[in-house]
């Protein structure tokens, strides 16, 4: 049972008051051997007043009653080792005394419990067990302990109560710190527990999907797994619960192999092919795998577990960068790539039908856009460099809510690039390339071919093909043509219009008036002001040089006709 720190006793003393305690510490710590003798004096009539006195007072007394003698010169060398000797272990057995409990334990561990350096203790042994110290270690171990003393106990009682009892704070900790293990203990096994339920909730839902997909594993996995669960909505809600328990152990179970990233049998199972390295810079998941996870992605959908998830699949991708393991970098890679592409919102498909934009939306994780943190995200990528950084670093910078300026970008892809040896112009078009604005329609087609070479959204294409292939082919160029003529002049005209009906440079809802074709703003400017460069035998088209030029008839114009015209005429 523990004593009661709060209730105050009442103390015997053997001082007179506390100037004459204060006198006696001052001329204990002195260097003048008469004061230390009369402190030590005055010490001696305090034990002969009161026999208990404090623990730190009569160790203190020895040691400077040593420290006399030496610097006397009375004694000679193996009588002070004998004597400091004494004094020495003394105070190591009367100062860890408190400490034992009904077992005895060792001194270093308490002498350790109270700041005591491990050689005092091992001095202490050579004393009683060993060959005996020299004086010269028996002199600096006093020396260390007084100080010790000093700083412990007396230093203390200058500003509390002299006569309370000396006990080190945190001596009764022995107990603690069996108590803590014990709770570490017991947490470990929780989370080992929690652990195997993580496993046995996720393995249960595969093999709910196995068999939903037809496609159960081999007969020799089969013993391992536990039980399904009959009810799949039910499952999911245990793994919800779970989730808002412990998410990050969810996070961490799931991006183990055999979960978010699949074996090479479970693809085969699933009839999915293994990722190549072909398209190692720019992964993407499977299908018929996205398909797999989807039920489990969707309830788990949430801000939070959005952040965890994105912050745990980075964190992972660092530690693959020291490791040869392409097929684990691929698909976390590639989980990240399907995270952010959700999340973005460059890609849109304005010309879909509603069966077009039900089928694209039914294969993503969320759909509703994310505050992502995005400088967090940009720190993450770019420190966990592999050959499919640069996609990942693509898709964050365009996709920023306040995006880097253009030049940097591009430095940036452009380092990325070099660092993981991969191509940078996959990625991203040259700043010139882009700010090219769109006059024709040659110039529409060329930067069309140019995007299908890395839109994200030739994934859609291929994975609904077997569905409705000819509608979102053209669904895509249309979505990809609109884009390009964001910002531009050039708007794209899908709607059903009788051209026929209309003459060449008219458009449908355009005024009969003629000024609605004028600009806002603009200046005038005479021909006559412009600089008008003639070619003539003579000159050989030099600027500055006037001559008659003919025309096709064969017409001579003056150069008087010429001046006539460019006067007459006005450009808006």
């Amino acid at each position: 049972m523990k004593k009661k720190s709060a209730e105050k006793r009442r103390h015997v003393v053997a001082w007179v008051n506390k100037a004459e305690w204060d006198q006696v510490l001052e001329y204990l710590y002195s260097t003048d051997l008469a004061l230390q003798r009369f402190a030590l004096q005055r010490i001696s009539a305090w034990k002969g007043r009161y026999a208990n006195s404090p623990v730190a007072v009569e160790c203190t007394a020895d040691l400077v009653r040593c420290q006399v003698l030496d610097r006397s010169g009375q004694l000679g060398g193996d009588d002070l080792v004998l004597l400091y000797g004494a004094a020495l272990v003394r105070f190591v057995n009367l100062i860890t005394e408190r400490q034992q409990g009904k077992a005895a334990r060792p001194l270093r561990r308490l002498a350790g419990n109270l700041n005591i350096p491990e050689w005092v203790v091992n001095l202490r042994h050579d004393f009683t067990h060993r060959k005996l110290p020299t004086l010269k270690w028996c002199q600096k171990g006093c020396k260390v302990v007084l100080e010790w003393l000093q700083q412990e106990y007396w230093a203390r009682q200058l500003g509390g109560d002299p006569n309370q009892d000396w006990v080190q704070p945190g001596v009764e900790d022995e107990e603690y710190e069996l108590k803590q293990r014990e709770d570490e203990l017991v947490t470990r096994q929780k989370e080992m527990e929690a652990y195997k339920n993580a496993r046995d909730l996720l393995i249960s839902f595969e093999k709910e999907q196995f068999q939903a997909f037809d496609g159960q594993p081999g007969p020799n996995d089969m013993g391992s797994w536990p039980a399904p669960f009959s009810d799949m909505s039910w499952l999911l809600s245990e793994i919800k619960q779970f989730a808002l328990e412990s998410s990050d152990l969810l996070t961490d179970v799931l991006l183990e192999n055999g979960f978010l990233v699949p074996t090479v049998e479970q693809l085969e199972t699933l009839g999915c092919d293994s990722c190549d390295g072909v398209t190692r810079t720019e992964p993407r998941i499977p299908q018929t795998f996205l398909q797999f996870w989807l039920p489990l992605l969707k309830m788990l959908n949430s801000p939070s577990f959005i952040h965890l998830l994105l912050e745990k699949l980075f964190a992972e991708l660092k530690l693959l960068a020291s490791e040869q393991n392409p097929h684990r970098a691929f698909y976390i890679s590639a989980w990240i790539s399907e995270v952010l592409v959700c999340n973005s919102v460059r890609f849109e498909y304005r010309f879909e039908s509603k069966t077009q934009k039900k089928n694209r939306m039914k294969d993503r994780i969320f759909v509703n856009r994310i505050h992502l943190r995005w400088q967090q995200l940009l720190s993450a990528c770019l420190d966990a460099p592999c050959v499919s950084t640069p996609r990942l670093l693509h898709l964050i910078l365009d996709d920023m809510e306040h995006p880097l300026p253009l030049d940097t970008r591009e430095k940036l892809l452009q380092l990325c690039s070099i660092y993981t040896r991969t191509d940078h112009t996959k990625f991203h078009a040259s700043p010139k390339r882009e700010q090219q604005p769109i006059y024709t329609l040659e110039s529409l087609q060329e930067k069309l071919q140019h995007s299908s070479h890395h839109s994200h959204a030739r994934r859609v294409l291929a994975d609904s093909e077997k569905i409705e292939a000819p509608l979102d082919s053209l669904g895509w160029v249309q979505a990809e043509k609109a884009k390009l003529l964001r910002d531009s002049p050039w708007q794209m005209c899908n709607d059903k219009v009788l051209w026929k009906d209309y003459p060449l440079g008219k458009v449908p809802g355009q005024s009969e008036d003629p000024s609605c074709l004028m600009v806002d703003n603009y200046s005038t400017m005479t021909v006559f002001d412009q600089q008008v460069e003639f070619e003539s035998n003579a000159s050989h088209g030099v600027p500055g040089v006037l001559g008659q030029t003919r025309t096709a008839e064969g017409r001579l114009w003056s150069q008087s006709d010429v001046n006539k015209l460019k006067s007459g005429l006005k450009f808006f």
